[in-house]
């Protein structure tokens, strides 16, 4: 029989729980709304975006005259962007910095539309570029809409644009859980807020099962094979990981010199990317192939089936620099898929893994060097290629991310914690401002 002292302790204790359990639930049912919200919008825009982009590129492959129009291509979206998109042509490093400074004025809704028609644009006429930087842009942007609208504070703002970011991942390439953890890595490198797990998460699924439900797909990639881990296999796959991570590094600087040499020899910014687009014309013209250009969806399958040519990642990582670089629109990650996936095969004969293994950890260790996101890379991995290719991955991404250094594709990320501590003092510091000190 329990004392009266005891039972009145336990009633005490209850009592305490209650309060607790009812924010918990208060919290969930609130963020079980915006997040599906966000999904919701955010899988919307994906999914016409992904259709626009698809039928772009096909309207390019069947007609390869418009290859051509790249200078006018250039000119458009670089008037367009001089006239209404000086707020938003930070891009994704403008979406990384509301969320580091969530107290700043909304993203301007005009992003969503001038990237999504920038993109397809740039797609049409034969640019190198990706798709997830317009998906995200496009989440980030309609999830800042929101917060006028519910009167968000700083700290809940800061959530909603990490939805934003997560769902747009997700709903570009299929991924929910790699998209969930991307958006919660990429803006503060070495360091994950687990108060916005559930809002991302909640975001990402949302996302990529309404861009589905639009009837939008994405592309099927092997289910890949690895063998048992050994000494030799287990220092095979550390030793490609450094070979990405010096990829992934070689990416970052040339799009970044390719766009500090634009800014500075041509001071009329719409002017740049016409003559960059002259020059991409004509490369690809010399080149006689399209296989460089666009997303290069069908190169990065071929990667897991035969060996290509060794150089292929060093000219899809130039022409995505140079169209990157010098204005046109679009992401940088599918472009490293190809960069990755394709460097990966031209390892394989040195390297004791079979093909399709080390086409598949390129694919995401070369992003992960790039976008510091070894969490996210790796779940990506085991999304597209089988649960069993995480361990292969996982070594090939953290490797690529710590080799890799404090250099990355996204300036507006901030060093949370130091890769190493000889570099500590950089802690709290943006790879913008590390870059600028570099160079």
């Amino acid at each position: 029989m329990p004392s009266f002292n005891s039972f009145f302790r336990g009633s005490f204790l209850r009592a305490k729980t209650y309060p607790h359990l009812l924010l918990n639930f208060t919290f969930l049912v609130r963020w079980v709304f915006l997040a599906s919200l966000v999904g919701v919008l955010a899988g919307s825009a994906s999914a016409l975006f992904l259709v626009l982009l698809d039928l772009a590129t096909n309207y390019r492959e069947q007609n390869l005259w418009v290859i051509a129009l790249l200078p006018v291509g250039g000119l458009i979206i670089g008037w367009a962007y001089h006239q209404w998109g000086r707020e938003v042509e930070g891009g994704n490093n403008l979406l990384l910095e509301a969320i580091h400074t969530p107290a700043k004025k909304r993203i301007p809704f005009r992003m969503v539309p001038l990237v999504l028609l920038a993109t397809v644009l740039t797609h049409l006429v034969g640019g190198s570029a990706g798709r997830e930087g317009t998906a995200v842009q496009m989440g980030g942007s309609l999830a800042d809409q929101l917060t006028p609208l519910f009167r968000f504070k700083p700290r809940d703002r800061k959530l909603l644009l990490i939805c934003g970011v997560s769902a747009g991942f997700a709903s570009a390439f299929g991924t929910p859980l790699a998209g969930a953890v991307f958006g919660l890595e990429v803006f503060l490198l070495g360091q994950l807020r687990y108060n916005a797990l559930l809002p991302s998460f909640l975001a990402a699924v949302v996302a990529d099962a309404v861009t589905t439900a639009w009837g939008v797909g994405h592309t099927a990639y092997p289910l890949v094979e690895v063998p048992a881990l050994s000494i030799s296999t287990f220092g095979a796959a550390q030793a490609a990981g450094i070979a990405f991570a010096l990829t992934a590094r070689l990416f970052s600087h040339a799009t970044h010199l390719a766009g500090s040499f634009f800014k500075k020899y041509i001071g009329y910014p719409p002017l740049r990317p016409v003559v960059g687009g002259a020059v991409l014309a004509v490369i690809i013209y010399l080149l006689g192939t399209t296989k460089y250009i666009g997303l290069g969806i069908p190169t990065i399958v071929e990667s897991f089936q035969a060996p290509l040519p060794r150089y292929d990642f060093l000219l899809k990582l130039a022409l995505t620099a140079l169209t990157l670089g010098c204005g046109f629109k679009g992401g940088e990650v599918t472009p490293l898929f190809f960069i990755g996936a394709t460097l990966g095969n031209a390892l394989f004969p040195w390297v004791p893994l079979p093909l399709e293994v080390l086409a598949a950890m390129g694919f995401v260790a070369v992003f992960s060097g790039a976008a510091n996101t070894p969490l996210a890379c790796t779940l990506m991995a085991m999304e597209l290629f089988g649960a069993e290719v995480g361990i292969y991955a996982g070594l090939a991404c953290v490797v690529a991310y710590l080799f890799s250094g404090h250099t990355g594709i996204y300036g507006g990320q901030v060093v949370g914690r130091s890769k190493h501590p000889f570099h500590a003092r950089e802690t709290g510091v943006s790879l913008a401002d590390i870059r600028k000190k570099l160079w």
